[in-house]
């Protein structure tokens, strides 16, 4: 989170903020970190107390004097609802405030079975993992979810998705609110993915580009510490860049030619199929090139290539210092990233790739869903919030 300037009128939240690095701190530092009076730190600390936020961290040696009291943020407070949701598949959890999973479970759905059947089974599976994780319901901060389509991120609804045509202007946050009475955030899953690995894997790595590889492929991308998601959410939408030498094949948003339509599991798994192989899943894909099964693995190392030629022209445009490959195909290992590897340092300029550091995920398959968590967490503890919960 970004830090915030100081003044003498520092409220609540600017307070929390200022411990949300987990360094337990005294009044009288907090008062002279703000340039507040003590009794100032003190009213507001005590409200911050009253709601939960905080916690003493005990007695801290005193050299003369009354001892001084320790105060350091609570993440247990509240829970965080999440769910990473693709186009066969869904990561759902529950986090604590500071976007560690309580509990966590994988579902098989379908994302075509349209908003109403995905969303209630998601509300089913929270409830359930509430229990699990022995929370409180009611203690419930917010909602986040990915989903895998664009989405405008100011009003939750999907924008025109091209493999969830159901869902197009569905507002997603409206229904799953009449479920949970808490702010509900939605975004992209891939952006969701670049938070994920940005905030567990990678905090110090302000420049980046997180790609997924499964049925679809998409991209986020953290630029100085942020996510940048575009005038209308649409940034980083890279399995509809035209792939190089692929004008004819047909994808599903109407075009021709797309990344996704050439590189991705089920293109992959087509192609297998087309001489002889069976394959139909990226799952399926993985368990060829595992098993040693040439063509899947020559499939594989071209899918990375080509990934690759379209990442090249990101790396020129936002020069990232890394790219994170993520997603079902990239199980597949250092088959898959070699190509990726092999055309993004073929056609980048050297002073672009000098430093570039192109790696598998670390987060794997629940980087979507801490994305989704900290998405909630980052706005449920802004300073502005905290002080209207605490008002």
């Amino acid at each position: 989170m970004p830090d915030v300037p100081w003044a003498p009128a520092a409220s609540p939240g600017q307070l929390l903020r200022l411990l949300l690095d987990g360094v337990p701190r005294t009044r009288a530092e907090l008062a002279s970190q703000t340039g507040l009076t003590r009794a100032a730190v003190r009213t507001r600390l005590d409200a911050l107390q009253d709601a939960g936020f905080l916690t003493d961290r005990g007695i801290r040696v005193s050299t003369g004097g009354r001892p001084a009291g320790r105060l350091a943020f609570n993440a247990a407070a509240r829970s965080v609802l999440a769910a990473d949701v693709g186009a066969t598949h869904a990561t759902v959890a529950v986090t604590d405030l500071a976007g560690g999973p309580l509990a966590v479970r994988r579902l098989g759905l379908d994302i075509a079975d349209g908003p109403e059947p995905v969303l209630a089974r998601l509300a089913e599976t929270w409830r359930e993992l509430v229990r699990e994780a022995g929370v409180s319901s009611v203690s419930s901060a917010g909602v986040g979810i990915g989903l895998p389509g664009p989405v405008e991120h100011s009003s939750g609804k999907p924008n025109h998705p091209p493999i969830m045509p159901a869902w197009d202007g569905f507002d997603v946050p409206a229904h799953v609110r009449a479920e949970f009475d808490v702010p509900v955030l939605v975004d992209n899953e891939v952006n969701l993915m670049a938070l994920g690995e940005h905030a567990h894997s990678f905090p110090c790595t302000d420049h980046m580009i997180v790609v997924k590889v499964a049925t679809g492929i998409g991209s986020g991308f953290i630029s100085n510490g942020v996510l940048h998601r575009g005038a209308v959410g649409a940034a980083g939408d890279l399995g509809h860049i035209q792939a190089p030498g692929s004008d004819d094949a047909p994808c599903s948003c109407g075009n021709t030619g797309c990344l996704e339509a050439v590189a991705s599991g089920s293109a992959i798994a087509a192609r297998l199929r087309a001489k002889g192989v069976e394959a139909h899943t990226s799952a399926d894909v993985v368990a060829l090139v595992r098993a040693g099964n040439v063509e899947a693995g020559q499939a594989i190392r071209q899918a990375g290539r080509t990934i690759g030629e379209v990442l090249a022209a990101c790396v020129s445009m936002v020069n990232p210092s890394l790219i994170v490959v993520g997603g079902d195909l990239a199980a597949a290992g250092e088959m898959l990233l070699a190509g990726v590897r092999e055309a993004v340092y073929r056609r980048s300029l050297p002073l672009a790739t000098e430093n570039l550091r192109i790696v598998p995920s670390r987060a794997g398959e629940v980087a979507g869903v801490l994305g989704a968590a900290a998405m909630v967490v980052h706005h449920v503890l802004s300073p502005s919030v905290v002080d209207q919960q605490l008002g």
